[in-house]
């Protein structure tokens, strides 16, 4: 618990000597599955993210961009088989500004399980018992920003933790994310 409140007093502390916050909302495409010994036999399964950002200019060309995200996760796989796994996501996001509008970005992530579900031949089973209710990842993307506010993203997460939780198998999340957002 106290990892976990460390983070928000260390985003209160870059806020105060920060020259400019803005916040913002994003929203896009997910493209996930899972990879590991136990991913043999899983695809792609298309979802969506949305939620909200601030992003705290520390310089010209460094900022922090915490966000607060749902994340539509999960598979699909033996069949007509699709495990939808959905995320609150918390990631916080080192951004380098490399040219005008560019950035590229880095940063962990922690994800808190909120449904499973496993849609296998029409009936929908719910496997949340099956996994674990924490994902830790790393995530490194791209971004361009307008002048507007108006804001486009492309981001890879890379799970650092297996998602079953037990004997089911040893795989972790890959996501790849495609981004659109707005800061005011």
């Amino acid at each position: 618990m106290k990892k976990l409140l460390f983070i928000p007093m260390l985003l209160v502390a870059f806020t105060i000597s920060a020259q400019n916050v803005t916040f913002g909302a994003k929203a896009g495409l997910n493209f996930t599955s899972g990879v590991g010994e136990g991913a043999d036999g899983l695809d792609i399964r298309t979802a969506f993210h949305l939620g909200a950002t601030a992003e705290i200019e520390m310089s010209e060309s460094f900022s922090i961009q915490p966000e607060l995200l749902y994340s539509g996760q999960g598979f699909t796989g033996n069949g007509d088989a699709i495990a939808k796994v959905d995320y609150i996501n918390l990631p916080v996001m080192a951004k380098f500004y490399i040219g005008d509008g560019f950035s590229l970005e880095a940063g962990p992530q922690i994800g808190f399980l909120t449904s499973a579900k496993a849609d296998i031949d029409g009936e929908s089973r719910d496997i949340k018992d099956f996994l674990k209710s924490t994902d830790f990842a790393l995530n490194l993307g791209a971004g361009y920003k307008l002048d507007s506010g108006l804001n486009f993203g492309l981001r890879y997460s890379m799970g650092l933790t297996d998602v079953p939780d037990g004997d089911f198998g040893d795989f972790k999340h890959r996501v790849l994310q495609l981004s659109v957002g707005y800061n005011f």
